[in-house]
This record gives structure tokens, C-alpha cells and sequence, in this order.
């Protein structure tokens, strides 16, 4: 895989690097356990986004319903202390869904963005819990960082302008989790090595979708819209931050 490529436009795309100060404390091994339970969380909340914005915006209801099945046994595990289902089997049930439909062209372009970006996220979820499991690290739930909180409340709050900034917001997470996922990989054990680095395409082409769709649901250019995005997430993970998360600014 040609890491430099994929890497590039992404962070040409972010207006910052991570710092050195969250490298140095993400890559001692007292770290890992955290690191790993929010990396598993946050597939999940980037999937709960992709699922609402199809809900919200374009499902039928049968399509909703199948994506809200997809997800219960995911959030139950995550956020109810449900029993941990078998993932490898709620995967493959996943392809067998009713797909959403819609008759509309960029409706059914968030549709097919969408579905598949819920199924990659899971399937992370998963591949990220066989990692802890693999090492003995039980799931113990943590508080989340201010990451997302902190560009959502930039969100313009009338549409269409709402669903614009909502996947400018999103284009900026899955980009600085690729940079991340980068970042950090070097420092990591060979096989959580090769995983992070395995998870840097489809990273960079969810940031991709997101903008494409934010573009062409717009009635005028997004980049204004865009550079705000860039420098709020810029702040955010430049800054001190009390909580050190996969997200975090620099560390205190």
C-alpha cells in the first residue's frame, strides 16, 4: 500500500499535525488499554453518525429499521452493559440487510456512502475488541473527549445549512483519525502496527465522501464553510486538554 500517497491529501486537507506531546504519551504502552477502548468507541459513533444523517435525510422506514437492527447489539455491548455478542456473525448478517431507498440521485448517493461506511466502522469495532481481547484488556467504559462536542457547536442550525456543516464536521473527523491512525502506528506492535496502517484507505475515502456530499448538497461553494471546519478542529487538537483521548489536543 502506498502509505505517502493516501497520506497526503489528508493532510494537505487538515490545517495541523498532531502534536508531538499526544505521540510521545499515546506511544507508552500504559496508554494502549485507553487508546484502544476509544479508538473501539469512536467506530461505533462514526457509525451511529452515518446512520442517523441516512435516517434522517433519506431512508425509507424499512431501510431505517434495518440500520437501527445493525446497530442494537453494537450501542447494547458499548453503552448498556449488554451482554458482547458474536461480532464475525452480526457482520455477515449486516450484507444480507434491506438496503434503504430512495428515488433522488444525492439520496441515493448518501445511501450507498453511507451503508458502507456503517459496515467498515463495524467491522473496526470489532477488529479493534479482538486487539484487547487478544492483550486481556477488558472494556470498561470512558467519558468522551471534546472533540466532536466542540465542532458540532459551529453547526449552523437551519437546513440545508445544518446538513452541510454536518458533513464538513465529518470529513474533518475521518481525516484526522487517518492522520492519527498514521501517527501512532510506528510506535505499536507489529500487528497493531499493520492493522492501523490497514485502516488509512478507507479513513481517507470516508473524508472524501463526506465533503463530495456536502459540496453537491450545497447551493453554493463549501469552502468557506470548509477552512471555519479546519480551524476549529485545528484548535481543538492543537490546544491543552485535560482528557487524553484518540481525538485530544495536547496533553497536561
Amino acid at each position: 500500500m502506498d502509505y505517502p500517497q493516501i497520506l497526503a491529501p489528508v493532510l494537505d486537507f487538515l490545517h495541523c499535525p498532531t502534536p508531538n506531546a499526544w505521540i510521545e504519551k499515546a506511544r507508552d504502552p500504559a496508554m494502549l488499554p485507553l487508546l484502544l477502548t476509544d479508538h473501539m468507541i469512536c467506530e461505533l459513533k462514526a457509525a451511529q453518525t452515518a446512520m442517523l444523517l441516512v435516517r434522517k435525510y433519506v431512508a425509507d422506514k424499512a431501510g431505517s429499521d434495518a440500520l437501527l437492527e445493525w446497530l442494537k447489539p453494537y450501542e447494547a455491548f458499548a453503552f448498556r452493559e449488554g451482554p458482547e455478542p458474536d461480532f464475525v456473525a452480526l457482520h455477515k448478517q449486516i450484507g444480507k440487510s434491506v438496503m434503504p431507498q430512495t428515488d433522488d440521485a444525492w439520496g441515493r448517493q448518501l445511501i450507498d456512502s453511507m451503508v458502507l461506511l456503517i459496515k467498515e466502522e463495524l467491522h473496526h469495532f470489532w477488529q479493534v475488541r479482538e486487539a484487547m481481547n487478544a492483550r486481556n484488556i477488558p472494556y470498561v467504559k470512558i467519558t468522551a473527549s471534546r472533540y466532536a462536542k466542540g465542532m458540532l457547536k459551529e453547526v449552523r442550525t437551519h437546513e440545508p445549512l445544518t446538513l452541510v456543516d454536518k458533513l464538513i464536521c465529518g470529513a474533518y473527523i475521518e481525516a484526522r483519525s487517518c492522520e492519527r491512525f498514521a501517527a501512532l502506528a510506528p510506535w505499536l506492535e507489529a500487528d497493531l502496527q499493520n492493522f492501523y496502517l490497514s485502516l488509512l484507505r478507507s479513513e481517507a475515502r470516508h473524508y472524501q465522501d463526506y465533503l463530495a456530499l456536502a459540496q453537491q448538497i450545497s447551493t453554493v461553494d463549501i469552502s468557506p464553510r470548509v477552512r471555519h471546519f479546519g480551524e476549529v478542529e485545528a484548535a481543538l487538537i492543537s490546544t491543552p486538554d485535560t482528557e487524553f483521548r484518540f481525538h485530544s489536543g495536547v496533553p497536561v
